[in-house]
């Protein structure tokens, strides 16, 4: 059993419900009654009612107040223990007197045990969270571009070859086409002789027919005249005027490339999804094809939030840091193949967060990034203005660094006379310390890119190390360290770059990977075999 006080409890109700409010615009109606005063085991203590305009809204929303109430009511709650020892949770007063001070101890350990768990399982996996982001990404409408234009991009047709590559036979050595019966036997002690019928060159065609006895000089890449059937290379020959003596035999074929080698003409040589690289443009060009269909690079607007932030080039007044995180989250973008949208940033005030977005909805973007005010304390202001403008959940992802997280939609209503329903376009609130943004931008942000740029393969590759460090007091949080991949032999090893903490940009800027350590993991020692995510 446990007594509340009221005093406290009507008060933090009362917050909960604002925040509920704040968090979804579809909410009509919070109540949350909460049984006060002393109460036997088994007797309803809570009732949470939620109404709203979307069913999903009302779900999200229940789920929400129930971790708000575990988080929360602890700081109000005086446990009282079977064998009549009392422990206040912190913030509700001192422990209990009277040789309850060991029991007290006991069960405060017990109670913060029992509170961290509640939290974690309140928590979306990172699989949950990604899986419910991706929900909202398809690949993008086609359009055709230039070859170059392609690199890095996936194609939206299939392509096929309407000519053998090569168009014709030719030679892959400098040397002499020949009948390759005509030199039968022949050696440095027992050369045969033939003569040069004449000589072509690559982008040329023979004059004249090869017959027994005869050759003709031919030059790499050049058509095998009529009548050749090989090759001898002209270190195995030496010429004496219209004479050539060779001193090597060559079976029919040899150094001959033979018509369609490569590629036959009707060939399906380029799948529809294939992500274009440099050997994939060569490809394109060699069947000739100036342009190619390929799936629209998505643009992606991105916006950081607060008044403590200012531009890279403005000078440091006290309390203020510079806009690091639009440039990396820009560049983020660009090395997945999305174009970046730069809104700047925007102060904590709701009249200009506002206008910022609806200037990057304006601009025609196809997912929206911001960064920053999506913790739990910080202030409302992009939570109020997220939820305005569009359905947005705000999340507690069980991963470190980035725990916090905004996803939704958000949109404009259509222009006057315009026919059909708002324009909504998905929105990632990242958080506001610079590793995390960079974190959460490569768990959620790149798969979803990638997805809208029609690739089927999301994740980056991931190699399994021996962890070079140990990593102590863990929580119950999957955990993804910043290492140095080194490869020594057949083994990875990974060693830590420095503090791990969110704000310490400079050992993201030393690492090329990062070290998950699973949830379930108290502390990570020295040794332990990990998987490592690669960043290069």
């Amino acid at each position: 059993e446990y007594e509340a006080y009221p005093e406290m409890a009507e008060e933090t109700l009362r917050q909960i419900g604002d925040e509920v409010r704040a968090r979804w615009g579809t909410i009509r109606e919070v109540a949350i009654v909460h049984r006060v005063g002393r109460l036997q085991v088994g007797e309803t203590a809570v009732v949470i009612a939620i109404s709203a305009a979307h069913r999903q809204d009302t779900f999200d929303a229940l789920r929400y107040a129930i971790d708000r109430l575990k988080e929360i009511v602890p700081l109000w709650k005086k446990e009282v223990w079977a064998d009549g020892a009392e422990w206040r949770s912190e913030g509700a007063g001192e422990q209990g007197s009277g040789g309850a001070g060991e029991q007290g101890s006991r069960g405060a350990g017990e109670q913060r045990g029992r509170g961290a768990r509640e939290m974690a399982e309140a928590m979306l996996s990172v699989e949950e969270a990604l899986e419910r982001v991706l929900r909202e990404f398809h690949p993008l409408e086609p359009e055709r571009v230039s070859i170059l234009e392609t690199l890095g991009r996936v194609l939206a047709e299939d392509v096929y070859a309407d000519v053998d590559i090569p168009p014709h036979a030719n030679s892959s050595m400098d040397g002499y086409a020949v009948l390759a019966a005509d030199t039968g036997g022949a050696s440095r002690g027992a050369p045969v002789r033939l003569r040069v019928a004449g000589e072509v060159a690559a982008g040329y065609v023979a004059e004249a027919e090869v017959s027994h006895g005869m050759a003709m000089r031919i030059m790499t890449g050049a058509p095998i005249p009529p009548g050749a059937d090989a090759v001898v290379r002209v270190e195995d020959t030496e010429a004496e005027g219209e004479w050539v003596t060779v001193f090597a035999e060559v079976e029919a074929g040899r150094y001959v490339r033979p018509a369609g080698e490569d590629v036959r003409r009707g060939e399906l040589v380029l799948r529809r999804g294939t992500f274009v690289r440099p050997q994939e443009i060569g490809m394109l060009a060699t069947l000739g094809h100036k342009e190619a269909l390929v799936t629209r690079r998505p643009r992606v607007a991105i916006l950081a939030t607060g008044d403590e932030v200012v531009e890279i080039d403005a000078p440091l007044a006290p309390g203020k840091i510079r806009n690091a995180n639009s440039y990396s989250n820009a560049a983020q973008v660009v090395k997945c193949g999305g174009i970046p949208v730069m809104l700047g940033i925007a102060r904590d005030r709701v009249e200009e967060l506002t206008e910022k977005i609806r200037a990057g909805l304006a601009q025609g973007v196809d997912l929206f990034l911001t960064s920053g005010g999506v913790s739990v304390g910080d202030f409302d202001v992009v939570k109020e203005v997220l939820a305005a403008e569009g359905e947005i959940r705000f999340w507690r992802v069980r991963m470190k660094p980035g725990k916090p997280l905004a996803f939704g939609r958000i949109g404009l209503p259509p222009a006057s006379g315009e026919a059909g329903g708002d324009k909504t376009v998905p929105v990632l609130g990242l958080p506001g310390n610079p590793v995390s943004v960079m974190v959460s931008f490569e768990m959620f942000a790149r798969p979803a890119i990638l997805k809208m740029l029609g690739l089927a393969e999301l994740e980056r590759p991931v190699v399994e190390a021996t962890l070079m460090d140990e990593v102590k007091h863990k929580d119950s949080r999957r955990h993804f360290l910043r290492v140095r991949v080194e490869q020594h032999e057949e083994v990875y090893r990974a060693y830590l770059t420095g503090g791990q903490g969110s704000g310490i940009l400079s050992s993201m800027v030393k690492a090329n990977g990062l070290a998950i350590i699973p949830e379930e993991w108290t502390h990570a020692p020295a040794g332990a075999r990990v998987r490592v995510m690669m960043l290069d």
